[in-house]
């Protein structure tokens, strides 16, 4: 990635605010969307979970990160802080709290892995026909969503659903607390389940299906709409951006595809991080296929694409819990990195932390098949990479074809051996992005588009880094791979999608 002193800068500058699964972070960005060395403030994130799939966050907590990143980056700044003339976000998507009339935060900030909701949404599901739902919404009956989210809220949590007068996103809390406005981007309104995919505006039937005012939603507005000016106590203790434009909050994963070079059909985006995703950013309102979603980057061009609920965590998992003694990440890929692929004779559903695309079994769990005496810690990492890989395989065959998969997320970069087992599941190539925080630079192009820096989301050329090519020999053996683990599922699970 291009890294470039402050002071070689061309200006305006953008922050990105980043909040995702695993870290808040505040970044900065040239008008050549170029990251400045030094300015920068990370803070971890701590999300509680439980066996009834609870996924939570302090909102009172979290909060309080964001204003601290923000302070500690203007005193780094110093003098260039007056260049700065837009702050963009981005936020892990879809979250949701409630918050009362006096605006005290109502119960803990819900992320999407919450799945506590899995119920209500089997319900809904009885109740209505998912396909027309799809359709409509982009979106499944599935307790990743907001239509049962409510329904369990209704039911099971009371004292939150009635003391709460209105029901927002994290991004929206931060303008809300900071700018004193309510707003919502048609990017973060579509991972709720409750925006209309053809009015791009709050469907009205579904809110009424769950009681929900839409008075307790903010106004759709589309990720151009500035806003300047803080509220008082915070114009007091930021007095250097009171007046910078400020742009509402996107999905992460809709910056992550901007800022890797996937901004249209040419490129269809591999991200792993904590969590995995394939996506592919298409003008218009194009139909989601069976178990995919079809999300938002903006008013004009639709995201379609699958997330995994694996990726970097189940690496981090197996690192934590395997018996890999002294042996460093190094020291792990290049053992990886030997083997003959699927020689290790496991069959491995990778659902440690349940299921989203394609088959959407919230409550399925990561199962392992083939194991003996002989089986290695590294045995079980190289075949839960391929498992992983496999699943993007099955979210690929029914997306779009494009002409390149540009791969991007830290924990998938880290590793070649990785990235070369993704290219033989494909059986098409490819290319590392040599963005680092592709997420934070989707933020800043966007942002330099609003400005009027930039006409386009590909003036500025994503760099690259290697392009692994495929096997097809390898391919094949993948296939059969596929195949097994396909057979694994249906055992447990029954059909891959369950639209009715």
């Amino acid at each position: 990635m291009q890294l470039i002193a402050i002071e070689n800068a061309f200006h305006p500058l953008v922050l990105t605010l980043d909040v995702g699964t695993s870290a808040v972070r505040l970044l900065c960005f040239d008008a050549q969307a170029r990251q400045i060395i030094g300015i920068e403030s990370r803070l971890p994130i701590d999300v509680v979970s439980d066996a009834y799939g609870a996924a939570e966050i302090d909102i009172i907590k979290i909060t309080s990160q964001c204003a601290a990143v923000i302070d500690e980056v203007i005193v780094q700044l110093g003098r260039h802080v007056q260049f700065v003339a837009a702050i963009g976000v981005d936020t892990m998507a879809t979250t949701m709290v409630g918050i009362a009339p006096d605006g005290t935060p109502v119960g803990p900030l819900r992320t999407y892995a919450d799945t506590q909701s899995a119920s209500e949404a089997q319900l809904l599901r009885q109740q209505y026909i998912e396909a027309d739902y799809h359709a409509t919404t982009g979106c499944l009956l599935r307790p990743n969503y907001w239509p049962a989210r409510v329904r369990w809220l209704q039911s099971q949590r009371p004292h939150e659903w009635q003391a709460a007068s209105k029901w927002m996103t994290l991004g929206e809390y931060l303008e809300w607390r900071w700018l004193g406005i309510r707003r919502v981007t048609p990017s973060i309104a579509a991972w709720t389940g409750f925006l209309d995919r053809t009015t791009l505006d709050w469907h009205p039937d579904w809110l009424a299906t769950v009681d929900l005012p839409r008075t307790a939603l903010a106004p759709v507005v589309d990720i151009d709409v500035p806003h300047t000016g803080l509220l008082p106590v915070w114009a007091q203790r930021w007095p250097a951006l009171a007046h910078t434009q400020w742009f509402p909050a996107i999905g992460d994963g809709a910056a992550a595809n901007v800022g890797s070079g996937c901004s249209d059909p040419r490129h269809l985006a591999l991200t792993v991080g904590t969590t995995g995703a394939m996506r592919i950013a298409i003008p218009g309102t194009p139909p989601p296929p069976p178990g995919l979603w079809c999300y938002r980057i903006d008013r004009q061009t639709a995201l379609v694409g699958g997330a995994t609920s694996e990726g970097g965590n189940i690496y981090q998992w197996m690192r934590d819990t395997l018996q890999f003694g002294n042996h460093t990440d190094s020291d792990i890929e290049a053992q990886l990195a030997q083997y003959t692929p699927d020689s290790h004779g496991l069959t491995i559903l990778p659902l440690w932390a349940g299921e989203r695309s394609p088959g959407w079994a919230g409550d399925a769990r990561a199962t392992i098949h083939g194991m003996h005496l002989g089986t290695t810690p590294v045995d079980l990492l190289r075949a839960a990479f391929e498992s992983m890989a496999l699943r993007f395989g099955q979210i690929a065959t029914s997306l779009p074809a494009s002409d390149a998969v540009i791969a991007s997320g830290g924990a998938l970069l880290r590793s070649p051996t990785w990235l070369q087992i993704c290219a033989d599941v494909l059986g098409r190539p490819v290319t590392a992005s040599a963005v680092v925080e592709a997420t934070a630079r989707g933020v800043a192009l966007l942002a330099l588009r609003s400005l009027g820096v930039i006409r386009t989301l590909d003036e500025i050329a994503a760099p690259l880094g290697e392009t692994y090519q495929p096997d097809m020999t390898t391919h094949l053996v993948y296939q059969r791979a596929a195949q097994r683990q396909q057979t694994l599922y249906a055992l447990f699970y029954g059909r891959v999608t369950e639209e009715k």
